[in-house]
């Protein structure tokens, strides 16, 4: 495990869409910051932070109306890439949502 600290999505993108954040008021904070407390602490995360995808994925089949960035595939996300590489964790190449 490497000694990086492990960022949020909100961190990692500087969005300010977290509960509290300074765009939040504006537009509405971000889903998963506000919505997925069921997976706090994966990944080292807070909310669904470092499991967004898992998040959008049960919110919504088709993940670029639930994503603030407009991801298509969230294969194609840095972030995602990120975590994955910080976890180890396979990154599947399908075309659907993450498993």
């Amino acid at each position: 495990m490497s000694s990086a600290k492990r960022l949020n999505c909100w961190e990692f993108r500087n969005c300010g869409l977290e509960p509290g954040g300074i765009f939040a008021r504006l537009q509405g904070p971000c889903p998963v910051a506000a919505n997925s407390m069921k997976y706090d602490g994966v990944n080292d995360g807070r909310g669904a932070g470092r499991m967004c995808w898992r998040f959008l994925q049960n919110k919504s089949r088709n993940i670029h109306t639930a994503c603030r960035f407009g991801r298509i595939s969230c294969q194609e996300c840095q972030f995602y890439r990120r975590v994955h590489n910080e976890e180890n964790i396979e990154i599947f190449e399908s075309q659907g949502a993450p498993a």
